[in-house]
């Protein structure tokens, strides 16, 4: 593992790379980014996911964001910095062994709004950024992603004034990516009607949309150190296939 500074905002920003040995050419990548609200959360939440894309061949890498509870800040910050992790990783794809065309991000909750926001959200930007270089994933993996922040969904409390601009559900486009969604079907956060509508309006918009609903699951039902860890690996092998499926990893 490497890890690299992408920015410094009142602290260190910090991507941890995970990369297979002997790789000769450019690889397949993507970064996590944890869940948490955009209040907590750190690193270590994806590394298990991250380490197992690594062995089979994808370079993966976990990254920091600030969050309110250490930084102080509202939920736009988050996607900022999750765009920022996005051009830092695709401005040195030679230097790490990125394809840079083949960069997904990935996340779990609120990490996955900021994965799905880097696709879809064209404020907050930082100024220090190359605004030349594309945040925009080539695929996404969402956990339970809280993907719309519109009334009466997750977030629209604190976002409310700009859930159009935040919002993923609400701007989805011509050139979404192609997506994997993994949801439990008892998630308090997260309806399952509301989650299909939003897999549906991207395929209406010419892209793939993979989902898989787990019975009786909650919110962050797929967490490493849980119950035997069943989910865990039923995610897994989801994120693997559908990697496989995208053409970024090889077939077993």
């Amino acid at each position: 593992m490497e890890s690299y500074i992408y920015r410094n905002s009142g602290r260190d920003l910090i991507i941890d790379v995970y990369k297979p040995e002997h790789a000769n050419e450019p690889l397949p990548a993507i970064v996590f980014f944890f869940g948490g609200g955009w209040v907590k959360g750190g690193r270590d939440q994806f590394r298990p996911f991250a380490e197992h894309l690594c062995q089979r061949g994808m370079i993966a890498a976990v990254s920091d964001y600030r969050v309110q509870k250490i930084d102080n800040t509202p939920p736009y910050e988050c996607v900022k910095d999750g765009k920022s992790a996005m051009r830092y990783l695709r401005g040195h794809a030679e230097e790490i062994g990125i394809d840079p065309n083949r960069l997904a991000a990935g996340g779990g909750s609120a990490g996955g709004h900021v994965a799905a926001a880097t696709a879809c959200v064209e404020k907050w930007d930082d100024e220090n950024d190359d605004l030349n270089i594309s945040p925009r994933p080539n695929a996404l993996a969402l956990f339970n992603p809280v993907i719309n922040n519109g009334p009466d969904n997750y977030g629209y409390d604190r976002v409310g004034e700009y859930y159009e601009d935040f919002s993923p559900f609400h701007r989805i486009h011509n050139q979404w990516p192609a997506t994997l969604v993994l949801l439990g079907t008892e998630d308090n956060l997260i309806p399952v009607p509301m989650m299909q509508e939003f897999a549906e309006k991207i395929r209406q918009a010419g892209s793939t949309c993979t989902e898989h609903y787990y019975d009786d699951q909650g919110h962050g039902f797929f967490n490493y150190g849980g119950d035997d860890n069943e989910y865990f690996e039923k995610t897994k092998q989801a994120l693997d296939d559908f990697m496989v499926r995208i053409g970024y990893l090889k077939a077993l």
